[in-house]
């Protein structure tokens, strides 16, 4: 399978749209580099803005150019752009209703061996609770392209959560239905639902494939938008297999399992495992390697849901 860095994908997309559209407008703050952003500054001088290192400037200086008319993309690592600029997001963004993409690059733990002060493991628990900002996280390459086509047509805030490293293909062209807020079932199954995003959907899809070996038949969701979630898929999913079992790059607190969580309980309440980033620091290290110290691997994930198909047949939840 191929493998791309999705930050590229953004940068390619974009270019073709700013060629159309000359509202669009790409800032980054010192990160051209580490965003891929630098063929758009070299095609695109008059639409691209450079701030340096000063993430809550250039969210109100993004908020200030969608006020009069512009579209902008902020592009800045997800560690400092949700935190450094929390209260610009709030306040110039979300309460603000201005029509600004914000793009998190190198999310979750993909900075790697740079190490905690560069994994951003907060930001969608933040963002969950901030009004009115969608949380899009693609896949792959496809649905990058297919995903940053249509927050670029969205007129509101959104925040677009992107790795840094290369991931390999989970689907095989841009050629399916892809809309904001609806999720898709890419594997079908009765045993189990396992819903993820991101990176992590490969995973799962592994995942399925060594269970189906063992006779377990396991139903994989993409979702790649937490927020708004999906939510009849989610509930669908757990009437369905009668068992879920969420994958994400993040802290595990107050994060996409939790919102999963939240409508599962008020809906269908079925055994349940949240898998993340336990309540501590991310080691650092590549990042296959801490995902595998946590448990995300193919072979533990059928481990953890091996164990919820035996709370569903006993009757635990």
């Amino acid at each position: 399978m191929n493998k791309i860095h999705n930050r590229q994908v953004v940068c390619e997309t974009l270019m073709k749209l700013a060629k159309e559209d000359r509202d669009i407008v790409v800032l980054c703050s010192d990160s051209r580099g580490s965003a891929s952003m630098k063929p758009f500054a070299e095609e695109y001088p008059e639409q691209f803005i450079e701030t340096g290192i000063a993430e809550q400037n250039i969210v109100g200086i993004a908020a200030g150019l969608a006020a009069s008319g512009k579209k902008p993309f902020v592009a800045s690592p997800a560690c400092f752009l949700t935190t450094r600029s929390a209260e610009q997001i709030k306040v110039d963004v979300s309460y603000s209703n201005t029509n600004v993409k914000l793009l998190g690059i190198s999310a979750g733990i993909s900075y790697g061996a740079l190490g905690m002060s560069h994994h951003s493991l907060q930001d969608i628990a933040f963002l969950r609770a901030v009004p009115g900002i969608l949380i899009v996280v693609p896949a792959d390459r496809f649905e990058t392209r297919l995903a940053t086509e249509a927050i670029a047509g969205y007129n509101g805030p959104v925040y677009m959560r992107l790795g840094r490293n290369p991931v390999e293909d989970v689907y095989s062209s841009h050629d399916y239905d892809f809309q904001l807020g609806r999720a898709i079932t890419l594997r079908n199954g009765n045993s189990v639902s396992i819903i993820t995003f991101g990176e992590t959907v490969k995973t799962a899809l592994d995942a399925a494939e060594l269970m189906s070996a063992r006779g377990i038949d396991c139903r994989v969701i993409n979702m790649h938008t937490i927020k708004p979630l999906d939510r009849d898929c989610i509930i669908k999913a757990a009437k369905e297999t009668g068992a879920i079992l969420t994958i994400e790059e993040h802290s595990v607190l107050g994060g996409f399992g939790a919102a999963v969580a939240e409508v599962v309980v008020q809906n269908h309440p079925v055994p349940m495992k949240i898998m993340g980033i336990p309540d501590e620091p991310a080691i650092p290290g590549k990042s296959k390697e801490v995902f595998a110290h946590y448990g995300i691997s193919p072979e533990n994930l059928c481990v953890e849901a091996e164990k919820l198909i035996n709370m569903k047949r006993n009757g635990g939840c």
